[in-house]
């Protein structure tokens, strides 16, 4: 999610170069996680299965959403409608599960419940986009409203203690709200495009603006929480502050575009080059976690 998406907040702001570098490495990262997923669903069933019942499961689906939502962005749709297919088919089998088995309070894994349902709107509003196909912009509202549901069933719940505990994922508070704007203003676009719900429009507008002044509401807090309780160290779940990272610059991007606001577009073309230092940091240090373990395991050293 986090390297996809950062890829995609550079190609918004025209660094086509950077982005295409990111976009490879998405791409392998996703593949070999499809692989470490087929292999664990093979070899260690009862573990599986019961991972599928946690929200984590769900970052999948929000995953090959996004990798599907930045293939639109270089005109591969075909792969796009791929992978909206596996992440639709994915969703429907494991969102059921992951309600059923919720645990409370929440934590920031806890919102790609949200994450993941807004993911698929994305996905299919830039595909209604590229392709004017009035049906799809109209799917996209689907999962807009189910998603922001989701994000309420989790706030009610929500554990705050994470902003000084969490060791990454907390960001999601935040994150999932930006994803619900970019959910919102790639759909506004869309059905404008296809001249569907024209009385509509205007208050999809202003509701990506709100939803992304409450998306910002969260970033000073996650941000003092931080500086309050530093966490250096790699941590897996630091993969959990990408993305939201990265969600902001596209989210503020596509909403200033959609809403006609340039500071808030100028914003976002700013802060991707904060989302891309932050995966920097991040992805040296799921490197340098991978080389000790590895030297961990050689009997040589």
């Amino acid at each position: 999610m986090g390297t996809g998406i950062v890829s995609a907040g550079l190609w918004l702001a025209d660094h086509r170069t950077l982005s295409a570098i990111l976009l490879a490495v998405a791409i392998a990262l996703w593949l070999g996680l499809l692989g470490l997923f087929a292999l664990r669903a093979a070899r260690e069933r009862t573990r599986w299965l019961q991972e599928a019942r946690t929200p984590a499961a769900l970052t999948g689906v929000a995953g090959t959403s996004v990798l599907g939502s930045r293939l639109t962005m270089s005109g591969a749709d075909w792969a796009a409608w791929i992978l909206l297919v596996l992440a639709l088919v994915a969703w429907l089998a494991l969102v059921p599960r992951v309600v059923r088995h919720w645990r409370t309070p929440t934590v920031g894994i806890s919102f790609v419940l949200t994450v993941s349902t807004e993911s698929l709107a994305v996905l299919a509003a830039l595909l209604a986009l590229d392709e004017h196909r009035d049906w799809l912009a109209l799917a996209a509202l689907g999962p807009l409203v189910l998603g922001l549901a989701a994000y309420l069933f989790a706030l009610v719940r929500v554990d705050l203690r994470q902003l000084l505990a969490g060791r990454g994922d907390h960001w999601i508070f935040g994150g999932a709200l930006a994803i619900a704007t970019l959910a919102c203003a790639r759909t506004t676009a869309a059905l404008e495009a296809t001249a569907q719900l024209s009385r509509w429009h205007g208050v999809l507008q202003d509701a990506t603006l709100a939803l992304w002044a409450a998306a910002c509401l969260w970033l000073p807090v996650l941000l003092a929480g931080e500086l309050l309780r530093p966490r250096p160290g790699y941590a897996t779940a630091r993969w959990g502050t990408v993305f939201p990272f990265g969600m902001y610059a596209v989210c503020s991007i596509a909403a200033g575009s959609v809403a006609g606001v340039s500071g808030i577009e100028r914003f976002g073309r700013a802060w991707i080059f904060v989302a891309l230092a932050v995966w920097l940091a991040v992805f040296a240090g799921m490197l340098a976690r991978g080389a000790e373990l590895a030297r961990r395991r050689d009997p040589l050293t």
